[in-house]
C-alpha cells in the first residue's frame, strides 16, 4: 500500500496512541485509517465510555482549534491507497485549519502528520466521520466568518472599544429586553 501524499513510499503496520492499527507512512508520518479498523476501534471506545459511565459525545464541538502548524504535504492532493480514488477533504479548524481526507468509496481516512493528535485533543478522533457532514462544515464556515467579523471590528474600532462592543452584544443577547437596545444603537448610529 502506497503513501496518499508520497508516491512510492511504502505503508507500514503502526499503532496510534488509544490502540488504533493504522497504516503509516516512515517519509511523511502520515496515517491511512482503513474504514474496518477504526469502525472496529470506534465501537469500543464507545462501549468503555459506556463502562465508565461517560455521556458520549454525539456532536463535534465546533470549538474546534489547538495550536498546530499544518503539514506542508496537507494542501496536495491525495489518492486514496486502496482504490486509486480522489480522498475528499474536511476542514478542521479556524485558526489554522488543516484538512481530513476520506476516501468516497472504501471510507479509509488519511491524518498527515500530527492531525491524529489534534483531533485527539480536540475529543474529535472518536467521530472523524462527523466532519464530513454539511452541519459540522456550515459550523465551521460560521465560525470562521465571526472570527474574521471579530478581527475587522478590532481593527477598525481598536481593541478596547471592540472588548466593550463585544461584552455588550452578549449581555444584549442574553437579555430579554435585548432587542430594545440594539434599536436604540441603530437609532443613534442612523443619524
Amino acid at each position: 500500500m502506497e503513501c496518499p501524499k508520497e508516491r512510492g513510499i511504502e505503508l507500514s503496520d503502526h499503532v496510534l496512541p488509544g490502540g488504533l492499527a493504522v497504516k503509516h507512512c516512515p517519509s511523511c508520518a502520515g496515517n491511512w485509517l482503513p474504514v474496518e479498523d477504526y469502525t472496529s476501534w470506534q465501537q469500543q471506545q464507545q462501549q468503555q465510555q459506556q463502562q465508565q459511565q461517560q455521556p458520549a459525545a454525539n456532536t463535534p464541538a465546533v470549538q474546534a482549534d489547538l495550536p498546530y502548524t499544518p503539514s506542508l504535504l496537507d494542501s496536495r492532493t491525495a489518492l486514496c491507497p486502496n482504490c486509486r480514488g480522489f480522498l475528499s477533504r474536511a476542514r478542521v479548524g479556524s485558526a489554522n485549519p488543516f484538512y481530513v481526507e476520506r476516501c468516497p468509496q472504501c471510507g479509509g481516512m488519511w491524518c498527515d502528520r500530527g492531525e491524529w493528535e489534534v483531533l485527539a485533543g480536540l475529543g474529535l478522533h472518536t467521530m472523524i466521520d462527523q466532519l464530513f457532514s454539511s452541519d459540522w462544515q456550515s459550523r465551521m464556515r460560521e465560525r470562521e466568518f465571526t472570527t474574521r467579523e471579530r478581527l475587522a471590528l478590532i481593527d477598525k474600532l481598536g481593541s478596547d472599544l471592540a472588548q466593550q462592543i463585544f461584552e455588550l452584544a452578549e449581555q444584549l443577547e442574553k437579555h430579554p429586553n435585548g432587542d430594545f437596545g440594539v434599536a436604540y444603537l441603530m437609532r443613534r448610529l442612523d443619524k
